[in-house]
């Protein structure tokens, strides 16, 4: 497996150790220029909990980069420049998600872990060996031999300083470059894989182990305040306050296109390599300079005992469709908004359920256009 030379392990706070790794030094580390910064309150317990819904694949084979490189959306090469992980979508020929990945390299530059949703392994592994051909590539399911685990600060969506998000963004609009966060940081001891969440430095940390290795082998190789999730309803609420889908529940296959569900945002679109399976029409929207509907979480009035469907409709007002569920847990969901219409509107609701709908602060400023059709909305 990967093992990172003290350069690397500099990425991270200097606080930490060699034989710890601070989650609060993960968060504090520097990021892409559109993230807003955390402020100094802390929280005092971050989050441990296996990711029951997530699983991995190995491939591996002297082409095996690549292979991959001619399926996803992001880029291999950052993987060969120093990246420790990247975030990627596979996509169908007409361009719209298939399954949403993590890729993370190891110590063997012909290894790499593909984490995926569990419930989708057998038809991501058929996909890729659909396209595979005669070329030198092993695929091989982890399932059962190895779990994935998140580590997360529950508080710091809270922690955020707003001033910061207020700040006007450089990138007015344009799309970053995938790769520009801070995901070079990993740490391999005693069978635990570390690795910073390639798409925000909010979600924290990406933890691969056997699946012999305990809850408590992790802790001793995070901070001592360390809490232990029983199941993963509650990264899922965490997820959605950030606005960040993930999995065949948030993003069914074949139902929406990459910059729909800020794929790009989130560091996991290249426009820059070669020609890879449903670029075509990620380019065309990405040179047009305007994605209409975007994922956004969702706050709700309050919690409501009826659970709300995929698809269900959120109207504002004057009764105008302005987007649709993908997701609800507690007080908090994802939706499918059209961005303009929505922020434009006074009341937002699906069925009986009064919602708001939030800007994420990790997002870069909304392009001229957008912003111009919100001010001809509210006229």
């Amino acid at each position: 497996m990967y093992v990172v030379s003290e350069s690397i392990y500099s990425g991270f706070s200097k606080m930490m150790k060699l034989s710890r790794i601070s989650l609060l030094g993960t968060a504090k580390r520097c990021v892409s220029q559109n993230s807003a910064r955390v402020n100094s309150t802390k929280s005092q317990t971050k989050s441990l909990v296996q990711l029951d819904q997530r699983t991995l694949l190995r491939l591996s084979g002297d082409q095996v980069s690549d292979f991959l490189q001619g399926l996803i959306t992001n880029d291999m090469r950052h993987l060969k420049e120093g990246a420790a992980s990247i975030y990627s979508v596979f996509l169908n020929i007409k361009g719209r998600v298939l399954y949403d990945a993590i890729i993370y390299k190891t110590q063997d530059e012909k290894v790499f872990y593909v984490e995926c949703d569990s419930s989708i392994v057998n038809s991501l592994s058929k996909h890729l060996k659909m396209y595979k051909l005669r070329r030198k590539v092993e695929i091989h399911t982890e399932d059962n031999s190895m779990k994935v685990w998140t580590a997360y600060d529950p508080d710091i969506v809270s922690h955020v300083d707003q001033k910061e998000v207020e700040k006007k963004s450089n990138f007015e609009g344009k799309i970053f470059p995938c790769g520009a966060s801070d995901s070079t940081s990993s740490k391999l001891v005693d069978n635990i894989f570390i690795y910073s969440d390639p798409r925000l430095y909010q979600l924290g940390l990406r933890i691969l182990t056997q699946s012999t290795v305990t809850c408590d082998e992790i802790i001793k190789q995070l901070e001592p305040n360390v809490t232990t999730q029983q199941n993963a309803s509650s990264y899922r609420e965490f997820r959605y306050k950030l606005g960040v889908g993930e999995g065949v529940q948030d993003l069914p296959p074949g139902t929406s296109f990459p910059l729909e569900i800020n794929c790009d945002y989130l560091h996991g679109v290249s426009f820059h390599k070669g020609c890879y399976i449903g670029q075509e029409l990620t380019a065309r929207t990405h040179h047009t300079g305007v994605v209409r509907k975007r994922l956004m979480p969702l706050s709700f009035d309050k919690v409501y005992e009826k659970p709300l469907m995929y698809d269900d409709q959120i109207t504002n007002e004057a009764g105008k469709i302005v987007g649709k569920i993908r997701g609800q847990k507690g007080i908090f969901g994802l939706g499918l908004i059209r961005i303009a219409d929505a922020l434009a509107s006074k009341i937002l609701t699906v069925g009986d359920c009064t919602l708001k709908v939030v800007k994420p602060h990790w997002w870069p400023q909304e392009s001229q256009s957008v912003e111009v059709s919100m001010k001809t909305s509210k006229n």
